[in-house]
């Protein structure tokens, strides 16, 4: 019998909402703050944001100096060479994994449900929603894929991308082909094809990673 899940803490509240103001740039790239600072701003004792703290730095998003609290890091244009690298070589994997467990179309419906979002949002030119509906897609396929430490390493690294995408968001050319991409992608793995799923994704990843990677140059940012 698996363990129960572990209730929530304070720390766990802490780390899930610095975590989304850092994602959403809220606080951007080389933001310093000390650990009294950020109690006061979420309204939480200092010890679950100290922990916190920790937790981001561990997962690559901030550096912590005592004394000095947290430092937002940057991404540069090489840091995002090497996580699209990174997500070009893992993520596919889930992909093939997902279509090898053969699951019943119910299990899918997460994966229709952000390509139909995704479409929607394009003929309404809502890029906002359709950058959701693109986070659901690869939440959802991971979740789905059957194998946990997969899912927690890719993850990891695509959340550490989320700022450099949704900085550059509205600098894309409208994501038609990324929307296309992941429908023939979720059609692969409801038909059971691990290689196709596993291929489409991959070619998925290189299109975009080097789609980013230009947007980036030609807008002259050095860091993100």
């Amino acid at each position: 019998m698996s363990a129960a899940p572990r209730p929530a803490t304070a720390a766990d509240a802490a780390y899930a909402r610095v975590k989304a103001l850092i994602l959403d740039n809220a606080l951007p790239p080389g933001t310093q703050r000390l650990e009294a600072e950020l109690a006061i701003e979420l309204g939480m004792s200092r010890t679950p944001v100290r922990e916190a703290m920790l937790r981001l730095a561990a997962d690559g998003l901030v550096t912590v100096t005592p004394r000095h609290g947290m430092r937002v890091l940057p991404l540069s244009l090489a840091d995002m060479r090497d996580i699209y690298d990174v997500l070009e070589s893992l993520e596919p994997k889930a992909a093939e994994l997902l279509a090898r467990r053969s699951l019943p179309a119910a299990a899918l419906r997460p994966l229709h449900a952000a390509c139909d979002a995704m479409e929607d949002a394009l003929i309404r030119d809502d890029r906002r929603h359709w950058a959701a509906a693109d986070e659901a897609f690869h939440r959802g396929l991971l979740d789905l894929c059957g194998n946990r430490r997969l899912a927690a390493m890719v993850m990891q690294v695509w959340e550490q991308s989320h700022r450099a995408r949704m900085l550059t968001l509205n600098l894309r050319p409208l994501p038609a082909a990324s929307t296309a991409e992941h429908r023939a992608i979720t059609q692969a793995i409801a038909a059971g094809d691990g290689d196709r799923a596993r291929e489409l994704f991959r070619l998925h990843r290189r299109r975009g990673g080097a789609e980013l990677v230009t947007i980036i140059e030609r807008s002259g940012l050095a860091w993100l």
